[in-house]
This record gives structure tokens, sequence and C-alpha cells, in this order.
């Protein structure tokens, strides 16, 4: 089972069933990863908005009736507070069956937007209502919301929200890097 995967320096995810193997996060990534958490998690805790997720957290994505199981990992997540707390995981499983309200996924050197794009879209269709895919390199974020093939690129002055999914969040997509 996916959950029994050995303990490495790798990390997994379980796509329609099929294990996908990522390297560890390098520590640039881990930082961006905090940042936006702590931007989150500041006016989440400050409003009663919700909680958030970080560190390559799996969320049971299985739809009704799926045969294969997919468990995707987040770099940061929130969930909103009306959806909390989260619900228990799957009898024989350990990752909650939730889609977050909103994912941020950080690209490595090695991903490219097809991919990234690729996991954006796939986290659409389990239920996460926006996703963020940040650009260290490029200094860019693609905004993905539902129905959107393509993303919307932000960069420099850029101002990045998030509308009704963290109400009063607004950001330049400068001051993140």
């Amino acid at each position: 089972m996916f959950e029994r995967l050995p303990a490495d320096t790798w990390q997994y995810e379980l796509v329609e069933g099929r294990v996908v193997r990522m390297p560890p996060p390098s520590p640039h990534h881990g930082r961006l990863e905090s940042k936006f958490d702590y931007l989150l998690r500041h006016l989440a805790e400050a409003h009663g908005l919700g909680e958030t997720y970080v560190g390559e957290s799996g969320w049971d994505l299985t739809r009704r009736g799926e045969r294969k199981p997919t468990v995707l990992a987040s770099d940061v997540a929130f969930v909103r507070a009306e959806r909390l707390p989260l619900p228990p995981p799957r009898r024989g499983r350990t990752y909650p069956p939730l889609a977050p309200d909103l994912v941020i996924e950080i690209a490595s050197p090695t991903q490219s937007r097809s991919d990234l794009g690729d996991k954006a879209l796939q986290w659409l269709y389990r239920g996460v209502r926006l996703v963020w895919v940040a650009w260290p390199d490029q200094q860019e974020i693609d905004v993905w919301t539902p129905g959107a093939q393509e993303p919307r690129t932000l960069a420099g002055h850029d101002e990045l929200e998030a509308g009704d999914v963290v109400p009063g969040l607004r950001i330049t997509v400068a001051s993140m890097w």
C-alpha cells in the first residue's frame, strides 16, 4: 500500500494508482513554502478563516467510484474554517479525504510548466478552488482556477489575491522573492 513505501530521501505521490517519485525540496523551496505559509497563517488566524498545511502534506483525492487511488502532496495548502476539522482518513489510509481550498505548488528547476500545469489541473479536477504555481527562477506565479485551460501568469508588481477563497489576501508577486 502507498502508506507503506520505504522511508528514504524521496517523496511520493499516488496519481490514479501510479506511484510518482519526487526528489526532496531544496532549502530555497522550503523558504518560499515558509513565506507563503506565514502570509496565509497570519491572515487566517487573525480572522478565523481556516488552517494552513505545509511540507508536502498528502491529500486523498480519490473520487467516489474510482478504483485507482490518488494522493497528491501540496507544498502549501489552505482549508477554510467551515470545512474543519479535517475528516478522518479512510479506513486503511493515512491521508484525509479532502481537497484543500487553495493549493500552492513551488516549481523546482527540473519541473516544466507543462508538468505543473497538468498537476494544477489535477488539483482543480479533484475539487481545489484555486491553485498557485510559483516559479522562483522566473519570479512568476501562475494562477489556476476551475474551468481554465491555461493559467493567468503574474509577475513583478502584479497583485496576487485569493478572492473569496482567502478573503483579504493580497500581495505583490515581487514581494515573494
